[in-house]
């Protein structure tokens, strides 16, 4: 039997004939669902029947370092909502043959020699009886919602019935992977043995034992653990569910309720019935844009940062073992809490011993908070703070690989702790600045070689933000980026790579997002109708919430700062709208923000907050029309427009860094894929009609020139 993607082969053992399937696809590192393999599937599972009655067991097993990777999401990728018929049928013809081996009256048992995530947990789920490798690197489970999508190759309807309603929620709707030991205890997996070596012979002996074999819903009797929606306790809970779902989803992401609703509905019928009702909201979710915008940022774009594609060609990779940081402030205290908790020696440098200990400290609370919930032992906390060095004594610094310093925002500052600590650095070290707005390379004009000077980004608050945006100068060298990327990685933090710019990309696009805010503000729209519409469109916080959070006279300082840089080249800013109110917010109004008392907010002690009484007085105009789509699409569409536009300059230089940066690190709504993704995902002649009617109401910070047009069209992926 000629096939592609597996193989088929049948043995004679003590207990007689066992055939096996093995998944090797030809010309992949991992075995898919690709057409392919549905096809040579459907031909083996023939075959199998046509072997039934001489056949004493069938093994599962893989030929690759993984037992099986999952969907073919590049063929998810294509599809329309005018394939949904068609799909359904797919999904149907794979569930038909997994029915087929799982009732063929004698045992299946699945070798799990490597992870299997998704259709590939799935796929191991046909088995009667499966065994593991306890590998603690191995990972399984339903990671689907992730991706916009569900478990629908059976993955809800055997979960549910394996571990009841409640039992399967955490696996199902929160996508929790685990490893084989909580497989063991779960009953995901009966058994696990210590190498691959073992999984065959395992299995055979397992076969010969047990003769017979099925799922525990086909035999007579089985009752489903915990009950079915019937039983009252159960029943109380999915009242309140759906309501709970869509305030956590804003109606934003379909997975979450079609996972819901097919796990509710399943359990009330039989077991086929139940397959295909989760086969109809599989497919309605594979042929739906929230599903090909996710998997195209948190499968392909994701891949395509954490493989380096991003990074310089530069051979040798840097393991960072001591690193300096100038400032103990939130940031920099942040930063060396990352350093330290992935085993990096960190010198943490203030301008005295107690403000160095006062950022010390944060690591220490960070770490306690991990010891008192069970997730780190006294001596592990102990070990992470011992490589935490406070000093207020710039030689501490001298052997450090790489310094970082992050200082306040002001140029000289800058430039006088670049010149104390960089002789300090060990041969072939670099440094870098964690500005978030200041060009790298005015910065680097301090350093005493602008090559190894380089942006390193962090985002605020460290331990929780996973982005880290890298900047090169203009005479940063390619060594410089590389191993500025790779310290990053090291961190288990996400990088994206950027040309020096005011503003860089990230927060040069939020300033479009906060201030568009404003400027709505300004023209008399209801702040809370700003807030609210935000927050409904898939963003964490309202625009003005944020300016509060991160404090308006901030954004005041970076507007002083313009100009003057502005006047210094013969120039005059234009401030925009949004700009021009927060100043007035600032200057006139006495408002800075949440740290000064407050700002758009008011922040009463013991108390939640709420907007400033006096907006509705100050800025609301009754006759002012709005609806809630255009305060939505002025602030997605403006980032994108400015996303659009860092690309077209070259400050972006791939479109997947542009994706990722913009969810990772200004919290642009995840079911539109990221800035860019929106666009694609619209249509960009769509995209571009819209962007001139907004245009024409509210300015050029909406209008698509040519150039971007061209780079719209230049860059759009293929799949």
């Amino acid at each position: 039997m000629e096939l592609q993607t597996l193989r088929y082969a049948i043995e004679d053992t003590a207990s007689g004939p066992v055939a096996t399937i093995t998944f090797d696809e030809q010309g992949s590192p991992v075995n898919t669902m690709c057409r392919q393999w549905q096809d040579d599937l459907v031909a083996v599972t023939d075959q199998v029947l046509h072997d039934k009655a001489r056949l004493r067991g069938l093994i599962l097993a893989s030929a690759k370092k993984t037992f099986f990777a999952g969907a073919d999401l590049k063929g998810v990728m294509r599809t329309t909502q005018a394939d949904a018929t068609s799909v359904f049928t797919e999904i149907e013809r794979i569930k038909k043959c997994f029915r087929s081996l799982e009732t063929l009256g004698i045992p299946v048992v699945t070798c799990i020699n490597g992870s299997a995530l998704g259709g590939g947990m799935e796929t191991a789920l046909v088995g009667h009886h499966r065994i593991a490798v306890d590998d603690p690197k191995l990972q399984l489970g339903l990671p689907e919602l992730t991706l916009g999508l569900i478990p629908g190759g059976t993955g809800i309807t055997k979960f549910t019935r394996l571990l009841g309603l409640m039992g399967a929620q955490p696996y199902i709707m929160e996508s929790k992977l685990f490893g084989p030991r909580e497989a063991l205890e779960i009953g995901v997996v009966h058994e696990l043995v210590a190498s691959s070596d073992e999984l065959r012979p395992r299995a055979l002996a397992w076969i010969a034992e047990h003769p017979q074999a099925a799922h525990p819903w086909d035999v007579k009797g089985y009752k489903m653990p915990g009950g079915t929606p019937a039983n009252p306790k159960i029943a109380g809970a999915l009242v309140v569910a759906p309501a709970m779902l869509k305030l956590k989803t804003r109606g934003r992401y379909p997975a979450p309720e079609a996972a819901l609703a097919a796990m509710v509905e399943g359990a009330q019928v039989d077991y086929d019935t139940a397959s295909r009702i989760e086969s109809r909201y599989l497919a309605s979710l594979m042929t739906g844009p929230v599903a090909r915008n996710m998997i195209n940022t948190f499968f392909f774009n994701l891949n395509a940062i954490k493989s380096g594609q991003s990074r310089p060609q530069v051979a040798t990779r840097f393991k960072p073992q001591k690193v300096g940081i100038l400032g103990a402030g939130m940031m920099g205290a942040g930063i060396a809490w990352a350093q330290a908790s992935r085993g990096i020696a960190t010198v943490l440098k203030d301008v005295s011993p107690d403000k160095a200990e006062q950022g010390k400290a944060y690591s220490a609370k960070l770490t306690q908070k991990r010891v008192d919930k069970g997730r780190m032992s006294a001596p592990e906390q102990q070990a992470l703070l011992a490589r935490i060095t406070p000093t207020a004594d710039a030689a501490d610094l001298k052997g450090c690989e790489l310094i970082i310093e992050a200082v306040f925002e002001q140029r000289e500052l800058k430039a006088k702790v670049t010149q104390e600590a960089e002789p300090m650095l060990a041969e072939g070290g670099f440094f870098a600045s964690n500005t978030s707005t200041l060009p790298i390379s005015g910065l680097a004009r301090a350093s005493r070689d602008a090559r190894k000077f380089v942006g390193i980004h962090f985002f605020s608050p460290v331990d929780k933000m996973k982005l880290v945006e890298i900047i090169r100068g203009r005479e940063t060298d390619d060594e410089t980026v590389a191993r500025a990327y790779d310290y990053v990685l090291a961190l288990g933090k996400l990088p994206i790579v950027v040309n020096d710019s005011r503003g860089f990309y990230t927060s040069r696009t939020f300033g479009t997002f906060v201030m568009e805010g404003a400027a709505m503000l300004g023209e008399g729209i209801p702040a809370a109708a700003i807030e609210n519409a935000a927050v409904q469109a898939g963003l964490p916080v309202g625009p003005l919430a944020v300016l509060d959070e991160t404090a308006l006279s901030l954004s005041v300082h970076v507007l002083d700062q313009t100009r003057a840089d502005f006047a210094a080249e013969g120039k005059t800013y234009q401030a925009t709208p949004g700009e021009l109110l927060v100043e007035r917010m600032v200057k006139e109004l006495g408002r800075p923000g949440r740290a000064g008392g407050g700002g758009f907010y008011d922040y009463p002690q013991g108390g939640r907050k709420h907007l400033w009484p006096q907006l509705k007085a100050l800025f609301e105009k009754p006759d002012t029309a709005w609806s809630v789509q255009d305060i939505q699409d002025r602030l997605l569409y403006r980032q994108s427009v400015e996303t659009a536009r860092c690309l077209a300059e070259g400050v972006l230089t791939s479109v997947h860094d542009a994706n990722i940066g913009s969810i990772f690190g200004i919290g642009f709504p995840a079911w539109t894929g990221g800035a860019m993704q929106f666009i694609y995902g619209q249509g960009i002649e769509a995209f571009e009609q819209r962007c001139a009617a907004l245009a024409a109401r509210h300015g050029d910070g909406f209008r698509i020139t040519d150039e971007v047009a061209a780079t719209l069209r230049r860059l759009q992926p293929r799949y």
